[in-house]
């Protein structure tokens, strides 16, 4: 008979605040699942504290016990888990061809938003656009000398309704709620998909993203934008297990911390067979991980096994790449994120730096989202001109610091 849709994902609450929801997932099984399901748990803004999760190949079973928020919109998240799963036929084979088509890209729609500047602007606006799941792939933010500002948003609607008119005027009201007498105009239209496309060179960047920032050999054990590398533990067995290899992580927690592992998982094609997930006094995590490649075999070849845990070490000590340098007589603030081989960011940074900068009373001049291959990898590179005004009132060090803990949600 198969598994009811409905059970696909079982939500069950806590009964006392501040411990943990236990999510189910019990659905057919694919490469990469893990990182689709903890993509969404990151978007909306949850605590994974603990992870089980087991698979013979063609079903899998995943527990993720979350602490949420009191904005937690528990039933959108279970639609959302219940959408990335793989339909029940798809386990049997019935629909083998259809999973194998790639999926369609989703529209593309440019948002003009004209307002007059106030500080936390561009923040409020983007935690509606977040709310609204409609999710930023290119931004470009100007501001004139009348103190006016031009936001050009290139957006996707998760919910793919953005080309009704209904779905627009409800952006447009959430949009004024949020503005006020601030807002001068407002327009959406469909765009073609080449407006999102990313860079194929790295000339333009300054060097602090190409080579400082995205290089494993320049690590500097001075520098605040990453972990230290004894802070991470990755050690490789092949005895313990006939059939598997056993990656064991031991490291520092920090937001999306999972994600990154089941991301380089993903982007690696391997699967995972058997996975336990856990935080102690939630700053230190242990993962045992039992898995293979796509041929069913462990990974017994030295290179490829140096490979990934080089691969992982750097996601765990840098999953995202912070600085802050001159531009002339200005100051930029520059954020860079790996792009999943799928195509998909990294899910709320915009939201997080404009945050950290909302809360420092930093004001933003001009802001640029942009996709560009560096090396042999697509990065998202964020870039923040601030307003200085006067001067900088805030201390570098401290800006830099303060989107650094936004971003690894230690603030």
């Amino acid at each position: 008979m198969g598994i009811l849709y409905d059970d696909l994902v079982i939500v069950r609450h806590s009964e006392k605040e501040g411990e943990p929801s236990v999510i189910t997932v019990n659905c057919p099984d694919k490469t990469g699942l893990g990182c689709d399901l903890c993509r969404i748990i990151l978007f909306f803004g949850l605590f994974i504290d603990r992870v089980d999760l087991s698979t013979d190949g063609k079903w899998c079973y995943l527990v993720f016990w979350v602490v949420g928020k009191p904005t937690t919109r528990w039933g959108l998240l279970k639609k959302r888990l219940v959408e990335a799963c793989p339909s029940c036929s798809s386990a049997s084979g019935i629909s083998f061809y259809t999973e194998l088509q790639p999926p369609k890209p989703p529209d593309v729609f440019l948002l003009k938003l004209c307002c007059y500047d106030r500080r936390g602007l561009l923040h409020d606006v983007t935690e509606v656009l977040c709310e609204l799941e409609l999710v930023i792939k290119k931004v470009k933010v100007s501001t004139t000398p009348e103190g006016k500002v031009m936001d050009l948003f290139f957006i996707t609607d998760t919910r793919e309704l953005l080309h009704t008119k209904k779905r627009q005027q409800d952006t447009y009201d959430h949009l004024k709620e949020v503005t006020g007498n601030a807002l001068i105009n407002c327009d959406i239209e469909m765009i073609g998909p080449e407006a999102t496309a990313c860079s194929q060179g790295p000339s333009f960047l300054p060097h602090e993203i190409t080579d400082g920032m995205l290089n494993l050999e320049m690590l500097d054990e001075q520098q605040s934008g990453y972990l230290p590398p004894d802070s991470v533990s990755i050690t490789m067995d092949n005895l313990l297990s006939p059939g598997h290899t056993l990656v064991q992580i031991v490291c520092q927690d920090h937001k999306g911390l999972l994600y990154d592992i089941m991301r380089t998982l993903k982007d690696y094609n391997i699967q995972i067979s058997y996975g336990r997930f856990s935080t102690k006094r939630k700053t230190e995590c242990e993962l045992d991980l039992f898995i293979m490649q796509t041929d069913g075999k462990k990974i017994v070849d030295p290179s490829k096994q140096s490979a990934l845990r080089s691969r992982l070490w750097m996601e765990l000590c840098r999953p995202l790449r912070v600085a802050l340098v001159s531009r002339g007589p200005d100051t930029e603030l520059l954020v860079a994120n790996p792009v999943e081989l799928s195509g998909k960011g990294r899910p709320l940074v915009f939201h997080d730096i404009t945050l950290a900068l909302k809360m420092l009373k930093t004001g933003i001049f001009s802001a640029e989202i942009g996709r560009h291959m560096i090396g042999d990898r697509e990065w998202e590179v964020y870039r923040v001109l601030l307003d200085e005004g006067d001067g900088l009132s805030v201390p570098r060090e401290k800006i830099e610091q303060a989107v650094w803990k936004m971003l690894m949600g230690w603030e």
